[in-house]
């Protein structure tokens, strides 16, 4: 290892415990030594042997060379930018020591990437727009920049059948994780992870696909910030409000929707008047008109209308009840008369979750999308002997994989 002041060694040291949300005494247990052992260390009293450093590096999710680095990193970390942005995450230090962990992934799918000479993660571009200053004009910035970036992807009017696969697919690391109750989401951004997005995992489908839409909206409009924490107590924010309604729009747009409820014969006018081009018109007089009425209230959207409508694109009834005001599909009065129903709806919605086999989702483990990712890259980077077996068995805890299992599948490549 490069030469290091001792004075410079603890105080990186006492850094990357804090930023990883660990305590002297935890970090001392790991060690099998009293908490004094650990202040000494950090205080530059007390040398640290290459055994201790290893196992500090593992418990702190950073390399071991990051302690010998020539010059101080300019950038912030990005765990202090997170911590920063959302005090409460200080009463969790279980959820931090998990965040460290996700981070500890993205930076090991980087150096991964780097290795084999994978291209550089762009992501999506990103949207120049100025803060809004008004709701309403929070709500047109997110529904521009939904249908713009719509356009772009190619999505038409359709759904989308997996948020976290469309967000990987940009270059953008997403996962699930048990994050409190009060909080939906939060995206990074990284010069050592790139960006990155994290939804709680403890919500239902449809919230979880939401919040990752709303996350993707951060992604796209507000990259100039390091963090962004999507909490029950800032939703009023009118950055939340821009990023609530990018997602409404994005994951039901607007001529979907339509579409939708005129195969059902849903929301259109009650009489319908018809005329037919003839050329004949031109030169002898009145048009040919056909009329058509529709049956007394089969026009009207009802609560099964809106729960089939959450189903088909992913999203919860409320959502979809939100969108259908929003787009003037319905008014004030249906608006309250089918959240009164908002029960029903959700015990329909729930039946077509189950026909339609979505019941298992919340099994899932909540890290499959980023772990996935980066197994992808470990087995390639191995199978090119860009890394060894030893390096391998590391990844498999920090991936929470069995190691025997990652090395017959690293071996079978």
């Amino acid at each position: 290892m490069p030469p290091i002041d001792q004075k410079t060694l603890a105080r990186r040291l006492q850094q990357a415990r804090t930023n990883a949300g660990l305590t002297q005494e935890e970090a001392a247990n790991t060690l099998g030594l009293p908490r004094t052992a650990i202040v000494q260390i950090e205080a530059g009293k007390r040398s640290v042997s290459t055994l201790e450093l290893a196992q500090l590096a593992k418990l702190y999710h950073v390399p071991v060379s990051g302690f010998f680095a020539e010059s101080e990193p300019q950038e912030e970390d990005v765990l202090v930018a997170l911590f920063r942005a959302a005090e409460g995450f200080h009463e969790h230090p279980d959820v931090q020591r998990e965040i460290g962990r996700y981070v500890a992934i993205c930076r090991t799918g980087v150096e991964l990437e780097r290795l084999l000479e994978l291209p550089a993660r762009g992501g999506p571009p990103s949207y120049d727009m100025p803060s809004p200053t008004r709701v309403m004009e929070a709500v047109e910035q997110g529904a521009s920049v939904a249908e713009q970036e719509r356009r772009r992807l190619g999505l038409s009017h359709t759904p989308i059948p997996d948020m976290a696969d469309l967000i990987n697919a940009q270059g953008i690391w997403a996962s699930g994780a048990n994050l409190p109750d009060d909080m939906s989401g939060l995206f990074l951004r990284h010069s050592s992870i790139g960006l990155f997005i994290l939804v709680n995992f403890g919500h239902v489908r449809a919230r979880k696909r939401f919040s990752y839409a709303h996350e993707y909206a951060h992604a796209l409009l507000d990259r100039s910030r390091a963090a962004t924490v999507s909490l029950d107590s800032n939703r009023s924010d009118l950055g939340e409000v821009r990023a609530n309604a990018f997602a409404a729009a994005f994951l039901l747009p607007r001529g979907g929707v339509w579409a939708f409820l005129n195969a059902r014969q849903k929301a259109g006018p009650s009489r319908m008047e018809q005329a037919v081009y003839d050329p004949i018109i031109e030169q002898t007089g009145p048009d040919i008109r056909a009329h058509h009425r529709s049956a007394p209230h089969s026009q009207e959207v009802t609560y099964e209308d809106v729960a089939a409508l959450a189903h088909h694109f992913g999203v919860s009834y409320q959502a979809a009840l939100y969108r259908l005001k929003s787009l003037a599909i319905i008014r004030d009065k249906e608006f309250e008369t089918l959240r009164e129903k908002e029960s029903f709806g959700r015990d329909y919605l729930r039946l077509l979750e189950r026909l339609n086999d979505l019941e298992g989702y919340q099994e899932t483990k909540p890290d499959r999308e980023i772990v996935s990712q980066v197994l992808h890259l470990a087995l390639e980077a191995y199978r090119r002997e860009e890394i060894s077996q030893g390096k391998l068995r590391d990844l498999s805890s920090l991936l929470e994989i069995d190691a025997n299992e990652l090395l017959a599948l690293a071996d079978a490549a």
